[in-house]
């Protein structure tokens, strides 16, 4: 066997283990990371006499970001909301919201990309699952859904960006 024939066969033997250094290499984005784009001002619907939703989120810092979320229909307030995305120390990534005159709750991070983010809780009443997508226009889609009443629901929040004010 020729030395150009061993430095070949040398070169393929190494490449799995230099194919799994770069892949361990590269830095792993978390799902709090992921979901940067979620921060900014949202809103579905504008004017006075329209049903006015927005969502206001801040960036990651500190392992979470702090949203608030407001619902207005003829000038008054009819629903609001805060809401925080959190890494926990174990790596796990949750939704955590406090809606008006109800009990906190969290849904654990069980899909994320960069340009969606999926949350689950199937113990909870209504909804289990809330999902975050970034569309190619960059507008925001959100949805929640899950089980009411023995029923199958889903609301969908379609929202573009919007001034933070």
């Amino acid at each position: 066997m020729s030395f150009r024939n061993h430095i070949i066969i040398a070169c393929l033997a190494l490449l799995p283990l230099l194919s799994s250094l770069m892949v361990s290499g590269q830095e792993k984005k978390s799902g709090l990371e992921n979901a940067v784009w979620i921060a900014g001002c949202w809103q579905q619907g504008e004017g006075p006499d329209t049903q006015l939703y927005q969502e206001q989120w801040m960036k990651p810092a500190a392992g979470a970001m702090i949203g608030m979320s407001r619902n207005v229909a003829k000038g008054k307030l009819r629903e609001w909301e805060f809401l925080m995305i959190k890494e926990n120390a174990d790596g796990n990534v949750y939704y955590v919201a406090k809606p008006s005159g109800q009990p906190e709750a969290s849904f654990k991070l069980i899909k994320s990309t960069a340009t969606e983010s999926v949350f689950e809780n199937p113990e909870h009443d209504f909804p289990q699952r809330i999902i975050y997508r970034l569309q190619s226009d960059g507008s925001l889609f959100a949805r929640i859904e899950g089980v009411s009443k023995g029923k199958e629901r889903g609301v969908d929040f379609p929202m573009k960006r919007a001034k933070c004010e």
